[in-house]
């Protein structure tokens, strides 16, 4: 298998690079040793072998826990239902939600349970009955095998993260973009994390970094009660956090920050005027939205020049497809 034999501390701008070239072959397992990285690679073009060294490695094949499902499900439904099994599931802890169509509602406890036999490392089985609403952006779960819990405590980028599946939102898919986020970080930074829910950002950034002082602003008290927990939890100092309204929480705060993290997709440009009262020159933004793919990056660049016609734009990034032909995404600004 040809792999690009890159130094652990370039991973992530690296993968991020492969990622946009459509390069990487997904399904190998990447391989480390010491100090490097080595990720499989679907073809060496002239482009790639002029930025990376090219290195022939024996990777172990990936087997997906959604094809093994899949596998296992054909085996009990008729022939007709195949083409409705769930084809992927979100794991969070030891939590696994899934959503289950409705011709399949009868036979939810069968996948439940499945799904318990295959991934080991699952205690829960819970599925989707509701989208994300309301102004926490929370939804409806249901259990349909395991224990009776949707408490959880989630492992990522050195940290521990308790929360309730369904009283608190969390994407563990944001994982990678906060290890991306983590490791722009400078010694002594002040950062202002807005909807900052169970404390993903706060706390990862406190325990991989040395920034000075990390504030974290949640309006869902649930979330914020799961917050407070989680910096005992992790044994953090430097995080203070605050449940409230960004717009009312911000004027109380009478200080500027270095960096602002403002994870909250489809609206947070409207808090846009309010980062202007917290920056100096300098400081760095990261806000998030969801796009088609056609609008970015000019619709992203131009949503934040509405608000600060003088931001100065550093990146758009891709942090995941949300639906088909719809992307996550980071504008990364500077004031």
């Amino acid at each position: 298998m040809k792999t690009v034999k890159i130094l652990k501390k370039e991973a992530e701008k690296v993968r991020q690079l492969l990622i946009s070239l459509d390069m990487i072959h997904n399904g190998y397992i990447p391989e480390t040793d010491k100090d490097h990285l080595f990720i499989p690679i679907k073809k060496v073009t002239e482009e790639i072998k002029n930025k990376f060294n090219i290195v022939e490695k024996e990777l172990k094949k990936l087997v997906k826990e959604e094809t093994k499902l899949i596998d296992v499900l054909k085996k009990e439904l008729k022939e007709e239902l195949h083409s409705l099994i769930p084809s992927s599931f979100e794991i969070i802890g030891d939590i696994a939600i899934i959503e289950i169509p409705k011709k399949l509602e009868s036979k939810e406890k069968l996948i439940g349970e499945s799904l318990l036999k295959i991934q080991k490392n699952i205690k829960v089985v819970a599925k989707k009955a509701g989208q994300y609403e309301g102004e926490f952006r929370t939804r409806k779960l249901k259990i349909i095998a395991g224990e009776n819990r949707k408490e959880t405590i989630h492992k990522e980028n050195n940290s521990r993260l308790k929360l309730n599946v369904e009283t608190c939102y969390f994407s563990p898919r944001l994982s990678t973009e906060r290890r991306r986020i983590i490791d722009m970080i400078n010694p002594d930074e002040e950062i202002l994390v807005m909807f900052s829910g169970i404390g993903p950002y706060p706390i990862t950034i406190a325990r991989n970094t040395e920034a000075k002082e990390i504030v974290g602003i949640e309006i869902n008290p649930n979330a914020h009660k799961y917050a407070e927990e989680n910096i005992k939890l992790n044994k953090v100092k430097n995080v203070i956090l605050y449940n409230g309204d960004v717009r009312d929480i911000v004027p109380k705060l009478k200080k500027k920050f270095d960096r602002i993290i403002m994870p909250l997709p489809k609206t947070a440009d409207e808090f846009l005027p309010t980062v202007l009262d917290i920056s100096r020159p300098g400081t760095i933004v990261h806000i998030y939205d969801f796009l088609h793919e056609s609008e970015i990056p000019n619709l992203a660049i131009e949503k934040v020049k509405n608000y600060i016609p003088k931001a100065n734009i550093k990146e758009v990034v891709k942090c995941g497809q949300y639906s088909p032909g719809k992307f996550r995404i980071c504008v990364d600004f500077e004031i």
